[in-house]
């Protein structure tokens, strides 16, 4: 799979993406990450990416030209003008980062996971020219009910979300997959007694957080490791591990439970 980052700071990206899963991804070649300067596509002498907006206000937005010309750059391919029905292809997301975008989940990562390239643009200052959402952007994308000064932390995070997924990129399979928000709720042991709790229990269980997990030693300044996890009863450890995923879902993230 092939990530694509269009940025003014392409020297953020020096670091965040070369450690852990995402550096193992790309040494094995499961995973290519290309950065793109935007400023390459400026025409002025400044290499200005931004102006001021229609009809006033505070701040700048970036200008619709570069970042036109950056994505056809990258993709070899004009991307349409007034009237024409832009594509990028059924297997290439172009993903605009913006705090005005749908909200990204584990869904939204398995739905890139199925995809062989993603352009991200990362946005920056007051906002991005609108035409850029409406006619390049396949998708435009926030992680958060927050306001970041762009959008090159959430593409970073989105990389790694979605590598998480690739056939390969983790040691274990299995991780991926009993990890809160996977589609097999806290666990196998969870996953295995889901014939039993009928459709609508079922899809809950889909967005429950992880349970809890204990190392050694199985004593710490007087905090002890729950019996039930030292006792070799699997049953019971499965029920333990569903009831405390439930409860940590109730008290840090009660939403979802509504959901």
């Amino acid at each position: 799979m092939r990530f694509d980052l269009i940025t003014i700071f392409p020297e953020f990206f020096t670091g965040p993406l070369d450690y852990g899963i995402l550096r193992r991804a790309q040494e094995t070649g499961l995973v290519e990450v290309g950065i793109q300067d935007l400023r390459v596509f400026t025409k002025d002498k400044h290499r200005s990416v931004d102006d001021r907006p229609f009809g006033g206000g505070e701040g700048m937005v970036l200008k619709p030209a570069p970042l036109f010309e950056a994505v056809e750059y990258l993709l070899g391919q004009p991307m349409g003008a007034s009237g024409e029905n832009i594509s990028a292809g059924p297997k290439t997301g172009i993903v605009l980062l913006s705090a005005a975008g749908k909200l990204f989940d584990q869904e939204v990562a398995r739905r890139f996971a199925q995809l062989e390239r993603i352009v991200f643009i990362c946005g920056r200052y007051e906002g991005v020219d609108e035409r850029v959402a409406e006619h390049l952007a396949t998708e435009e994308i926030s992680i958060g009910n927050f306001v970041l000064s762009g959008g090159e932390l959430p593409a970073a995070l989105i990389i790694d979300a979605v590598t998480r997924l690739l056939p390969g990129a983790l040691g274990n399979e299995a991780s991926s997959q009993n990890e809160s928000f996977s589609e097999n709720g806290t666990g196998g042991e969870i996953s295995r007694e889901r014939q039993t709790l009928g459709p609508a229990r079922s899809a809950r269980k889909k967005m429950i957080l992880d349970f809890p997990h204990y190392t050694r030693p199985a004593e710490y300044r007087g905090w002890s490791v729950p019996e039930v996890l030292l006792g070799g009863n699997h049953a019971e450890v499965a029920k333990w591990r569903q009831e405390k995923a439930m409860e940590k879902t109730r008290r840090n993230r009660p939403e979802l439970l509504d959901e």
